[in-house]
C-alpha cells in the first residue's frame, strides 16, 4: 500500500491543510503599508470581535458534548493565561525587557492563546475521521475556511505593532500547527480524545475572552472613541457569525 493511500497519511495531510490556510488572512497586509493609530485602534477591535464570536462557538461546541467539562476547561483556560501573564511581568525585572514588555509580551500572549485553540481543532479532525473518512474531510474543510479570518484576528494584532506581512503569514500558520500534531493521536486514540474535547474547546475560549477584554479592546480605546471600538467588534461578530454560518462550522 503506498503511503499517501494510508488512512492515517490523508489525515495529516488534511489536518496540514487547515493549518496552512491560516496564512491566507495575513495576505491583505501585503498590501497595506499605512496603518495609522486610528486603523491600529480598529485592528484590535475587529479582532476582538472575531476572537469572541470564535469563543462563542468553541462554548456551543463543548455544551454540546459535556457543559460542566466546558466549563471547567474556561475556567482553566483563564488560570492559565493570567499566571502566563504575571510570569511574563516577573520576568521584566531580569533584563529581558525588549523581548516580551508592552507590545511584545501581548503578541506572545495572543499568540500562545491562539495555539492553545489550535490543539482543540486538531482534536476536532482526528476525531472526525475516525467516524468517517468523508465526515473527516468535510470537517478539515471547514476548520481549514474557518481558519481564515483567524490568521486575520493573528495579522490585525501583530502587523500594526510592526511584524512584516511576511512574519505574519508564518506566525499564523505556526499558530495552526497544533492541529496536524493532534489529529494523528486524536484519529489513533478516538475514544480517549473524545472524552476530553470539551474541556479543550472550553480551555481555548476562556483564554481567548480574556485576552479580548484585558489586552485588545483597552488598546483599542487608546486609539478609537467607545463607539467605533462598539462598532468594529460588532461588525467582526456579525461577519465571522455569518462566515460560520455559511460554511456550516
Amino acid at each position: 500500500m503506498e503511503l499517501l493511500s494510508l488512512p492515517i497519511t490523508k489525515v495529516f495531510l488534511y489536518a496540514l491543510l487547515t493549518a496552512v490556510t491560516t496564512g491566507l488572512g495575513a495576505l491583505p497586509f501585503f498590501f497595506i503599508k499605512d496603518i495609522s493609530p486610528s486603523l491600529l485602534g480598529k485592528s484590535n477591535a475587529a479582532a476582538s470581535g472575531l476572537m469572541l464570536a470564535a469563543s462563542f462557538s468553541l462554548i456551543m461546541e463543548g455544551y454540546d458534548i459535556d457543559q460542566w467539562m466546558t466549563l471547567g476547561g474556561m475556567l482553566g483556560g483563564v488560570i492559565l493565561v493570567v499566571l502566563a501573564n504575571r510570569w511574563m511581568e516577573g520576568r521584566t525585572e531580569v533584563g529581558v525587557e525588549d523581548l516580551i514588555t508592552g507590545k511584545r509580551k501581548q503578541m506572545l500572549l495572543f499568540l500562545g492563546i491562539m495555539t492553545v485553540h489550535s490543539f482543540a481543532e486538531g482534536i476536532s479532525v482526528g476525531v472526525s475521521f475516525a467516524n468517517t473518512m468523508e465526515f473527516g474531510v468535510f470537517i478539515a474543510i471547514a476548520i481549514a475556511v474557518h481558519n481564515i479570518p483567524e490568521g486575520l484576528a493573528i495579522s490585525l494584532v501583530m502587523v500594526p505593532q510592526g511584524t512584516s506581512a511576511f512574519k505574519a503569514v508564518l506566525w499564523s500558520i505556526f499558530s495552526s500547527l497544533p492541529q496536524p500534531l493532534m489529529a494523528i493521536p486524536a484519529f489513533l486514540f478516538v475514544e480517549v480524545f473524545k472524552e476530553y474535547l470539551p474541556f479543550g474547546l472550553g480551555f481555548a475560549a476562556g483564554a481567548m475572552i480574556w485576552m479580548v477584554f484585558a489586552d485588545l479592546i483597552p488598546e483599542a480605546l487608546e486609539q478609537c472613541s467607545p463607539k467605533k471600538v462598539g462598532l468594529w467588534v460588532t461588525l467582526a461578530i456579525l461577519a465571522m457569525s455569518a462566515f460560520q454560518i455559511l460554511i456550516g462550522h
